[in-house]
């Protein structure tokens, strides 16, 4: 489990494919963290599994459902990214609650940057689509934002749809702190909904399903 809250910016060292899927080796530079073998990092929002600790890298071991669902595929060295240590039971909520299981990658469709304010607007796949609520929680390649804004909705005469895109709003903060200011335009990034928003959008998936199978009489028992 992880709060969202970035705590360090590393790089990557080594990116190799093996048969498993890859071998990514990062070098965290100053991060005073120091795990062990068998710790969980949350890598752009990704929670991987410290597999070893070779000098001053580490390696992770990333298999080929994690390189088809996220962008940790398109890592080459040099490229910078988000770590955050796992949460213990003392730990600070700055964010929310963040599980390092990534639902969909987005696009980056716009961008705004002036002196009044830095936003951009991604676009979001399907299974993330539900759980979109203005000012509620998103992870964005690992950092805890709050939806500034999500596409419009529908005509009352239209039927309604879950927005396609979002918008956050990021302060100098997470600008200096993340690699959040360096995307562009085109950029995919990892994201992962708001844990009770998925929850309570698959309820009311399964809710809704099971009342239209009770009108339609399926599954009911042959009449008298």
């Amino acid at each position: 489990m992880f709060t969202g809250i970035v705590e360090h910016v590393g790089r990557v060292a080594v990116f190799r494919e093996v048969p498993f899927g890859a071998e990514l080796f990062l070098d965290p530079g100053a991060w005073r963290t120091q795990p062990a073998p068998g710790d969980s990092i949350a890598v752009n929002g990704c929670c991987l599994t410290v597999a070893a600790i070779d000098g001053a890298s580490w390696r992770f071991d990333v298999i080929a459902q994690t390189l088809a669902l996220t962008t940790l595929g398109g890592l080459r060295p040099e490229d910078t990214v988000n770590l955050e240590a796992s949460a213990t039971p003392t730990s600070l909520l700055g964010g929310h609650l963040v599980t390092g299981h990534v639902d969909g990658v987005g696009e980056v469709i716009g961008l705004t940057a002036d002196e009044r304010e830095w936003r951009l607007r991604i676009a979001a796949p399907e299974p993330v689509r539900p759980t979109l609520v203005e000012r509620g929680s998103i992870a964005v390649d690992g950092v805890s934002l709050t939806l500034a804004a999500v596409e419009p909705e529908a005509a009352p005469t239209e039927r309604p749809s879950p927005p396609r895109w979002f918008e956050v709003a990021l302060i100098p903060t997470t600008l200096a702190r993340t690699t959040l200011g360096a995307l562009a335009v085109g950029d995919r990034v990892n994201l992962e909904s708001d844990c009770i928003a998925r929850m309570v959008a698959a309820m009311l998936r399964r809710g809704i399903a099971g009342g239209i199978e009770r009108r339609s009489g399926c599954g009911a028992g042959p009449s008298k």
